[in-house]
């Protein structure tokens, strides 16, 4: 039987413009890798939306595996730009196999 360990999975909704901040943070936060993956449309409190590159309102998900410890630098670092900014952050536990590599 394969043996899995537990990790958070984090993904950030964030307009394109701040993507390198959300990246450099989870850089410092000592986590090795993560995945952009652009977002075309959405619905929220506000009411639907979809990209505008014109206006710069385009955004994208940020996806990052890692260690319970170091999930939580990284919380602790976007925190205080959740808010300014208009950030999603969401985490929760996930199996994985080869846990070492996050």
């Amino acid at each position: 039987m394969i043996e899995t360990v537990t990790r958070k999975r984090i993904e950030i909704l964030a307009d394109t413009q701040l993507q390198k901040r959300v990246t450099d943070a989870i850089e410092k936060a000592g986590i090795t890798g993560w995945t952009i993956v652009p977002v075309t449309s959405g619905k929220g409190r506000e009411g639907a939306w979809r990209e505008e590159r014109v206006m710069g309102t385009d955004k994208v998900f940020v996806l990052t595996i890692a260690a319970e410890d170091k999930a939580s630098a990284l919380a602790e670092t976007l925190a205080p730009m959740l808010t300014r900014y208009g950030f999603i952050f969401s985490m929760w536990d996930v199996q994985v196999i080869r846990g070492e590599r996050f």
